[in-house]
C-alpha cells in the first residue's frame, strides 16, 4: 500500500481541499497522513485518514486570527499583507518543518503533497530531486507568482496588454520586493537560518511554483490572468469535487425555495466572519423589500448575531442558518453575494451561479477582480458595501443574464476537466516510479501505477 504525507496550514480553505484529496487517494488504495492543526483533527479522522498535529507553537485558530495577530483588523493595505505573510507563513516555517522531519523519520512515505502556502516544506522541496521523495503542491488560492503580464499580487491590477504595462509590472515587482515587502523575504530567510538552511534564491511569491516537482492549481485557467512565464510544471485541474460529502439534511424552511422568487445566497465564509455587518447584514437590508428570497449562511457564527444586528427582527424574505448544504442550495440560486473566499467562488461557478463580490481582506480583492475580469460576476471593490451598492449589483445580475452566461461558460470549462484526484494520482505514479532509486534517507519508495480498482495495481518496485 502506498503511503503519502499531506500537509496543510490550519486554515479552513486550505485544509478542506487537502482532506478531500486525501479521501480520494484513500479510495484508490493509499495510506494517507494529514499534518495540520488540531482544530481539524475530527474532520481528518472522520475521513478515514491518519491525523498528525502541528506543534502548538505554530497551530493557530483560523476562526480567531486576532488572537494570533493582535490588532489584525486595524491594519490595512500593504502593511496588513506584510504582517500576515510574516505571521502566518514565515514565522511558522521552523515549527512546521520540524513536524515534517519527525514524520519522515518515523514513517515510510512514498511522496509528499503540500498546500502551496505550507512553508514548512520549503527546506525539503528545495533539495535536488534525487535527494528526496517526490513533492507535489496543491494551491487553493489564485496564482500569486510574479509575472511580466501581471502586477504584484495584492495591488489588484488588471493584466498588462502592452509593452508599457509589462514594464510597469517589472518595476512595481522590483520596488515592492526591495522596499515595502522586503521584511517578508528577510523573515523567510531568518526562518530558514533557524533550521540550518541557506537563504532562498527566489521571492516568497515564486517559491511554490518553482520548488515543487508539480504544482496543481485547484481552479481553472479561465479564472486566472494569462501569464506567458508560468512554469510548465504548473497545471490547472479545477477544484476538488466534494464527492465524499455526507448530507446533513435541509432546514425546515427549505420548501420556501420553491416559491418562484429568485433566490439570493449571501455568505462571508468561515474565516472573515467575525463581523457579519460587513456583507451579510447590508445584503439583508438591501433586499428586504425586493421580490427575492435571501438565504444567509453565517459560517458558524450564531444566527442571533444577525438578528441583533438587524434590530431584533429578520426581514420576512430572509432565512438565516449557520451552515447550509451548498450542493443542494447553489443550483437553485440566482445570485451569490460573497466576500470573495476562493472556495465559495468556485463552488458558485461549479453551479453556474453569477456572483456579487465584496472582498477586502487576505486575497479577496484579487479574487473579486478576477471574477469581474472573467465575466462571471460583479466586483463591488469594497469589503463593506452599502445596502444600495448590493441592491444595485443584484438587480443588474437579475436583469442582465450576461454574468450568468459567463458563469455557465466557466462551469462547463470546469466540468470538462478530469477529476483532480485522478490527475494527481497519475502524477504520483509517474514521479514515484521515476524516483524509485532516489536517496531519501528512508526506505526505497514503492513504485506505483494506475490502479485497476481501489487498492489494486501497486507494484513493489523490484520488478
Amino acid at each position: 500500500m502506498p503511503s503519502f504525507l499531506l500537509c496543510a496550514p490550519p486554515m479552513h480553505g486550505h485544509v478542506m481541499p487537502v482532506i478531500e484529496l486525501g479521501r480520494g487517494l484513500l479510495s484508490r488504495g493509499a495510506d494517507v497522513t494529514v499534518l495540520t492543526g488540531r482544530r481539524y483533527e475530527d474532520a481528518v479522522l472522520r475521513s478515514g485518514l491518519t491525523f498528525a498535529p502541528l506543534p502548538a507553537e505554530v497551530d493557530y485558530d483560523d476562526s480567531d486570527l486576532e488572537a494570533w495577530l493582535p490588532g489584525r483588523g486595524a491594519i490595512k493595505g500593504l502593511a496588513a499583507m506584510r504582517r500576515e505573510m510574516i505571521g502566518m507563513f514565515a514565522r511558522v516555517l521552523p515549527g512546521q518543518w520540524r513536524a515534517v522531519q519527525a514524520l519522515l523519520a518515523a514513517h515510510r512515505f512514498d511522496g509528499i503533497i503540500g498546500d502551496a502556502t505550507f512553508t514548512g516544506l520549503a527546506p525539503y522541496s528545495s533539495r535536488p530531486a534525487a535527494e528526496r521523495l517526490p513533492v507535489i503542491g496543491v494551491s487553493p488560492i489564485p496564482v500569486v507568482m510574479t509575472s511580466v503580464d501581471t502586477g504584484p499580487f495584492g495591488l489588484v491590477l488588471a493584466p498588462a496588454k502592452t509593452a508599457v504595462g509589462r514594464l510597469r509590472n517589472r518595476a512595481l515587482t522590483s520596488f515592492l520586493l526591495r522596499g515595502p515587502l522586503r521584511p517578508i523575504g528577510i523573515a523567510v530567510d531568518e526562518a530558514l537560518a533557524e533550521v540550518g538552511e541557506p537563504p532562498t534564491t527566489v521571492s516568497f511569491y515564486d517559491h511554490p511554483y518553482v520548488s515543487y516537482d508539480r504544482l496543481f492549481q485547484l481552479s481553472i485557467a479561465e479564472l486566472e490572468y494569462p501569464r506567458r512565464d508560468l512554469p510548465d510544471t504548473v497545471r490547472f485541474v479545477g477544484p476538488m469535487r466534494h464527492r465524499h460529502r455526507v448530507s446533513t439534511g435541509v432546514p425546515g424552511w427549505w420548501a420556501d425555495l420553491d416559491s418562484g422568487r429568485p433566490v439570493v445566497h449571501v455568505s462571508q465564509g468561515t474565516m472573515d466572519n467575525r463581523d457579519l455587518g460587513r456583507v451579510i447584514v447590508p445584503t439583508l437590508r438591501a433586499l428586504a423589500d425586493e421580490d427575492v428570497l435571501v438565504v444567509a449562511a453565517t459560517g458558524g457564527r450564531p444566527v442571533d448575531d444577525v438578528v441583533r444586528a438587524m434590530g431584533g427582527r429578520l426581514p420576512a424574505n430572509a432565512r438565516v442558518e449557520e451552515y447550509v448544504p451548498y450542493d443542494e442550495l447553489l443550483p437553485r440560486c440566482a445570485v451569490f453575494v460573497t466576500n470573495g473566499g476562493f472556495g465559495g467562488v468556485q463552488r458558485a461557478i461549479a453551479a453556474g451561479l453569477p456572483l456579487v463580490v465584496a472582498g477586502a481582506t487576505e486575497d479577496k480583492p484579487e479574487i473579486a477582480a478576477r471574477v469581474q475580469w472573467a465575466g462571471c460576476g460583479i466586483d463591488l471593490r469594497t469589503g463593506t458595501p452599502t445596502p444600495e451598492q448590493v441592491r444595485g449589483a443584484v438587480r443588474r445580475v437579475l436583469a442582465d443574464d450576461r454574468t450568468r452566461r459567463g458563469s455557465e461558460f466557466l462551469r462547463d470549462r470546469m466540468n470538462a476537466l478530469p477529476d483532480p484526484v485522478d490527475v494527481i494520482w497519475d502524477t504520483l505514479a509517474e514521479l514515484t516510479t521515476a524516483g524509485s532509486s532516489r536517496g531519501t534517507g528512508q526506505q526505497e519508495p514503492t513504485a506505483m501505477r494506475r490502479p485497476i480498482g481501489p487498492g489494486e495495481g501497486w507494484d513493489s518496485g523490484l520488478a
